[in-house]
């Protein structure tokens, strides 16, 4: 078997990065201790689970792990990221791209390290994060750097955050928090117009969306009742963002979220390494199991959709 997959939802670690994040008392991610992480063992998982390409991305908590997090450390730390990163893609230009951790909410920070990201480190789209410390994305302050990343046609990878505010005794954040978290950052950007106002960015969200493709009837009406939209505009809206199958490639989920994205905008991700390697060959498995879905279906999540997000990676 050889499906040559692309990953959109794999994560990277580097050594520094995780080092400042012990250092400012963060040592989990989402409930779950930061993963150990190295070359040779992104390599071995992909090797193990037919992944060609792997975009990589720094995971929650991004540049600001902490409310007190300056500025200028945010700044200094995404740079550093993102060149760390950048050089190993320069290294190994078949296997990964990267999405660029950027400083929201310090939009000029973010600007100018998108800027710097794209044209000079080549990387193949930015991540942000659904909320940082209570701040969602889809604000109005967020519009300058949206505005660019329409210009430059970008892909943006959204990653969900914790919550803001105590979690629920006994829940792990990334088991269920973490689908309200990307769910609250679509609805956002659906209502204030985000989707609409800049047509060309793709954007894709974690983990098949969260609820937005299980609940997107509910969260449609209500904007359409609140704006007096038409609900077939604002579901179309909602059908216009990009689903990763990270976590979620079950025969529960995939039929949702089949039936409610538009044709090429279903993805695959693995969520290595704070998914081990058995919780990605798991899933993979019930994706290659799922017979509703004919060899060109399978082929183009696997594949084929990414490709036309990435025609670096494309053959």
């Amino acid at each position: 078997m050889s499906h040559r997959r692309i990953d959109v939802h794999h994560h990277i670690l580097p050594p520094s990065y995780v080092a400042w994040l012990r250092s400012v008392g963060v040592d989990e991610a989402g409930g779950r201790q930061l993963p150990a992480w190295s070359l040779d063992a992104a390599l071995g998982v992909m090797e193990e689970h037919f992944i060609e390409t792997a975009i990589v991305s720094v995971s929650t908590p991004g540049a600001y792990p902490t409310p007190g997090t300056t500025a200028d450390e945010a700044r200094r730390r995404a740079r550093e990221v993102n060149e760390t990163v950048a050089d190993i893609v320069r290294d190994h230009p078949d296997r990964f791209g990267f999405f660029a951790t950027l400083t929201l909410p310090d939009v000029d920070g973010a600007l100018a390290e998108a800027t710097r990201a794209l044209d000079h480190l080549a990387a193949s789209g930015v991540i942000l994060l659904a909320n940082t410390h209570g701040r969602y994305l889809g604000a109005p302050e967020d519009i300058p750097l949206f505005d660019e990343l329409n210009r430059r046609k970008a892909v943006v990878f959204i990653h969900p955050s914790e919550l803001p505010g105590p979690a629920a005794p006994d829940v792990a954040p990334f088991a269920a928090d973490f689908l309200l978290d990307t769910s609250r950052a679509a609805y956002r950007l659906v209502q204030n117009g985000f989707i609409r106002r800049f047509p060309d960015l793709k954007i894709i969200l974690s983990h098949a969306g969260g609820f937005v493709p299980y609940a997107s009837y509910r969260m449609a009406g209500a904007i359409a009742l609140a704006s007096k939209r038409p609900l077939e505009d604002v579901l179309d809206d909602f059908r216009s963002f990009y689903f990763d199958t990270a976590l979620s490639s079950t025969p529960a989920a995939l039929p949702t979220l089949l039936a409610f994205a538009k044709p090429g905008h279903v993805l695959f991700g693995s969520d290595w390494p704070f998914a081990p390697s058995s919780g990605v060959g798991l899933f993979a498995g019930m994706l290659d199991a799922y017979s509703s879905l004919d060899d060109a279906g399978h082929a183009a999540i696997n594949r084929g959709s990414a490709e036309r997000l990435f025609p670096k990676f494309a053959t």
